[in-house]
């Protein structure tokens, strides 16, 4: 007969959350199934999904802490007296960042509790396109029914199990956060934005930090090179904004191993690990030891479980995640995927949260408006923030041809670094333009301190079809970093081919 809920949502992270709780304002009965598999090392959390466990949240506060011994370095030039030298007590932040996340996992049952969200934790599966199986951890089954389902499990890190000994000795991002002493020597392996992050916040706070990249730093992001149509040679003053971030953490204390493939990982008898790796531009075989080894090589879609195929719900056959229409309607009709999980869409908490939100409403509140994708900032917390919003150089290109595109850019100097002494080579911005009429900015990239906060204010701006002409008459607040952005008419550069390396 009658199914028991108005809405089940499979999934207690950002997305699943903030459907579950909309749902609720209208009067729905609703339903929220979370359940966490231990991390390889037996690492587990609570309700909030990876975001506040495992993602963002600890993140930040950890890159905080880093920023916090640079402005330690940096106090002495302001007339500080700080006796050297400082040291920082791993167990003392760990502690203080995880009693915060455990602080959120209790707000947000509280909250499903208050809206009258009912909490399942279990672990589930479907029966059919109506029915979900779940089952705690001690086994015990537990039968949901629900009219409409969403599915919002978000994507688990994957280990690179062809590697010797990388899952037996590795860690991931799930467990780093939750560790209760210091990592120690520590080495990121690959080159993903977690990995820089990662590693940026391990060198601020005094750790041995090596990132081993096979490839070409944050794939994804903007990534042009630049070459004079007279000369064909490449414009030293155009460097990549990925490399500008690597270069800065070099500068800062970060070692990398470029080129370089890890072969096996061994456990030694003082309890090290050494890792081996071949050596791409020297065609030979390296190694060195380490505490830890956090592998950073991508994320899988959390879907194993689920019996996606006896109901019929489709996937990628590469990528593993949930294909989805507009509306975020999967194959099946009423059952619907939101978030990381979802093919094609930004792995973002907060485009989550409003796609999350936004069907709640088309579900039950009468509303007909779809989840806008594009122009969605973000930014790589990185010791110098990398901050961007709209389309890279090479997106930019490949959607309307290079002789249609214009670009601005500036090196710049922070105030902030000055006094201190601080080097600013790679304090950067760049705008990418539409050549035509007045100029529509098609994206914004930005290195310097605080790029998410500045990145955020010109988001709007983009959002709304900002032009060049319209960011010219704009006055900037000086003196800020963000000012930069108005007076890029100085640095105006053009007749100039941008390679396409992919994105």
């Amino acid at each position: 007969g009658k199914n028991e809920y108005d809405l089940l949502v499979i999934g207690g992270g950002s997305g699943g959350l903030a459907c579950a709780k909309e749902a609720a304002q209208f009067g729905r009965k609703v339903a929220v199934l979370d359940y966490v598999e231990p991390s390889p090392q037996g690492t587990t959390w609570g309700l909030g999904g990876t975001c506040v466990n495992v993602g963002c949240i600890p993140k930040k506060l950890m890159h905080q802490a880093a920023l916090l011994g640079s402005a330690l370095k940096d106090a002495q030039h302001y007339g500080w007296n700080i006796s050297q030298p400082v040291h920082h007590t791993w167990s003392v932040m760990a502690q203080g960042v995880q009693n915060y996340v455990k602080s959120l996992n209790w707000g947000h049952r509280v909250q499903l509790q208050d809206k009258k969200v009912k909490y399942f934790n279990v672990k589930g599966s479907f029966s059919d396109p109506h029915t979900v199986r779940g089952l705690t951890k001690a086994g015990k089954e537990t039968v949901v029914t629900a009219d409409n389902i969403v599915i919002a499990t978000g994507g688990r890190p994957k280990y690179p199990t062809h590697i010797a000994g990388a899952l037996e000795y590795g860690i991931t991002s799930d467990d780093l956060f939750w560790l209760k002493e210091s990592p120690g020597k520590t080495l990121p392996s690959f080159i993903l934005y977690v990995s820089l992050e990662c590693a940026g916040f391990l060198t601020g706070i005094g750790l041995d930090t090596t990132v081993m990249m096979r490839s070409i730093p944050l794939r994804g992001f903007d990534q042009a090179s630049h070459i004079s149509k007279k000369k064909q040679i490449c414009f030293t003053t155009q460097q990549q904004m990925a490399s500008l971030v690597t270069e800065h953490m070099e500068s800062y204390g970060t070692k990398f191993l470029k080129r370089c493939l890890p072969t096996k990982v061994e456990k030694l008898k003082s309890n090290r690990l050494q890792v081996t790796w071949k050596n791409a531009d020297l065609n030979r075989e390296e190694n060195d030891s380490f505490d830890t080894v956090m592998w950073a090589v991508g994320r899988v879609p959390d879907t194993k479980t689920l019996n996606l195929e006896a109901v019929g719900v489709k996937t990628n056959s590469e990528t593993g995640k949930i294909i989805v229409d507009a509306t975020e309607a999967t194959s099946v009709p009423h059952i619907y995927a939101v978030g990381d999980i979802t093919e094609g869409r930004p792995e973002l908490t907060p485009t989550a949260i409003a796609a999350g939100k936004l069907l709640a409403q088309r579900l039950f509140g009468q509303s007909s408006e779809l989840m806008d994708y594009d122009n969605v900032p973000t930014t790589v917390f990185t010791p110098l923030e990398y901050g961007c919003v709209g389309l890279s150089e090479e997106a930019a290109v490949q959607c309307h041809g290079s002789d249609n595109i214009e670009v601005y850019h500036a090196y710049y100097k922070p105030l902030e670094f000055t006094v201190a002494e601080r080097d600013a080579t790679q304090c950067y911005v760049k705008m990418v333009c539409l050549r035509e009429r007045e100029q529509r900015i098609l994206g914004l990239h930005f290195i310097g301190p605080n790029a998410g906060e500045v990145i955020q204010g010109f988001a709007l701006g983009i959002k709304c079809g900002a032009t060049y002409s319209q960011l010219m008459k704009t006055v900037g607040i000086h003196p800020t970093s963000a000012e930069e952005v108005t007076k890029l008419h100085i640095t105006k550069r053009s007749g100039l081919d941008a390679t396409v390396t992919g994105c």
